[in-house]
């Protein structure tokens, strides 16, 4: 069921529940009411009926009996019957009243007491002691009679809700499909420009609306979801051609040089330079490609994190550069230590051979590049966060540059001739966010670069 349905379908059944609620408080509440004043009624019509018949001399006359009866009825089929304390008929209006009901409610009858009930059909009865004019016992007075014009306010009370109801779920249908649909409208438009976003549209946007309600925090997500894709897209497109590029001009080289030994070489020394150059054009693919599939592997399913020192991952990798970089300088600092613990200094949850990884690659960028020495900082930088810092004294990078530098495969201006493939930081940064911290760069033309590491840590 659509959703504009299924509102149009709550909000009915609930305006028609308030309705049908209210309409039945007013009927029931009304013929409470005619109840009452009609009850009230047969009371007046009870005691005029012994104040007038119980003080008379006698009540033995035909004639006088005759003529009494026809005065004393004023209801719509008014029945008066009287007993007296010696619980016999002592009056009846007419002949043929039956008095087995009012007989059953002699005994309840007691002096000061009051009782109506339903008599027979649509005649009401009220009982009520009165008291004997010689204070002899109480007579009990039994009237019945038919709310004939209370009825028929009642039932054109019923009628006229009933209409009433009738149009009024007309008018909620009404207003709940016009509000259905004045609410999901802005869905309706989401909806329409979602469908015209495709993978070679992905810089179009969902309308926000008026930017405050439900709606439009949802289009602001999705927004922010396209912007994320159409990067992701972006970055996949620079990559591939990336990519390809560097893929290719290694099997290119090696290709041209196989082929050219095959048909040139003639003699041992020139079949062995041509498999040098072979080989390195290999060691280049093959180097290549192993960043390509660690790349990708670190966007994938990840082994169980365990506890890692981080002292020891950048101690492992310090050893790998001083061998790789013989003549450079490396110094290690540590600072903000906390004094007051027990526990291991510099332990988190992770994996220790890609945070070596990640250290290796920006000591490496670091002692390729710098002309000085690599300088190197761990710290503290609150009781929940590790910081560590390299920074080198090499020729540093332009702002257009940095915005780039984590692309797979960029390369800035300086690293041009000198070995790699930009794909180091891009796999540095990956790793880092994989352990929930983050990386970030810092560097200005000419003084070196900054690389700054945030994680965070076991409790201390």
């Amino acid at each position: 069921m659509l959703i504009r349905n299924k509102l149009m379908l709550r909000f009915t059944l609930l305006v028609l529940g308030i309705q049908l609620s209210f309409s039945a408080f007013v009927y029931y509440f009304n013929a409470a009411m005619r109840a009452q004043r009609f009850e009230h009624r047969l009371a007046n019509s009870a005691t005029l009926a012994g104040r007038l018949l119980l003080r008379l001399p006698t009540l033995e006359t035909d004639l006088t009996h005759r003529s009494r009866r026809g005065d004393l009825l004023t209801l719509p089929r008014e029945e008066i019957s009287i007993y007296g304390p010696d619980n016999r008929l002592f009056y009846s209006s007419d002949d043929h009243i039956d008095q087995a009901a009012n007989r059953a409610r002699l005994a309840g009858l007691g002096a000061g007491r009051q009782m109506s009930y339903r008599a027979r059909g649509w005649l009401e009865t009220i009982g009520l002691a009165y008291p004997a004019p010689a204070g002899a016992g109480h007579y009990r007075i039994f009237v019945s009679a038919e709310d004939r014009v209370g009825r028929a306010q009642q039932e054109r009370l019923g009628r006229l809700l009933l209409l009433a109801n009738m149009g009024a779920l007309l008018l909620t249908i009404a207003a709940a499909w016009f509000f259905a649909g004045s609410a999901l409208r802005p869905v309706t438009r989401i909806s329409q420009q979602a469908r015209r976003i495709s993978a070679t549209s992905l810089g179009r946007r969902l309308p926000e609306g008026n930017g405050r309600d439900e709606l439009a925090l949802l289009a602001q997500d999705f927004n922010t979801m396209l912007a994320g894709l159409e990067q992701a897209f972006e970055t996949q497109k620079s990559f591939l051609s990336n990519a390809s590029h560097e893929l290719r001009t290694p099997l290119t080289g090696l290709v041209g040089t196989l082929e050219t030994a095959l048909e040139y070489d003639t003699t041992l020394p020139e079949a062995r330079q041509s498999i040098t150059q072979s080989l390195d054009a290999a060691r280049r693919l093959s180097a290549l490609t192993n960043g390509l599939l660690n790349l990708a592997k670190v966007d994938g399913a990840l082994p169980a994190f365990t506890p890692v020192r981080l002292d020891e991952c950048l101690t492992q990798a310090l050893l790998q550069v001083r061998g790789e970089y013989p003549g450079r300088e490396w110094r290690v600092t540590f600072a903000n230590l906390p004094t007051e613990t027990e526990a291991d200094l510099f332990m988190l949850a992770g994996n220790a051979e890609l945070l070596t990884t990640a250290l290796l690659n920006l000591l490496d960028n670091a002692g390729k590049y710098s002309a000085g020495p690599v300088r190197t900082e761990i710290a503290y930088a609150d009781p929940h966060t590790l910081r560590l810092r390299v920074a080198d004294e090499g020729p540093g990078l332009s702002p257009e540059e940095l915005s780039h530098i984590y692309e797979p495969l960029y390369r800035s201006a300086g690293a041009q001739g000198r070995p790699g493939y930009g794909l180091g930081l891009p796999l540095t940064q990956r790793i880092i966010q994989r352990h929930g911290g983050r990386l970030e760069l810092t560097s200005v033309p000419g003084q070196g670069t900054v690389a700054a590491v945030w994680l965070p840590v076991l409790p201390l």
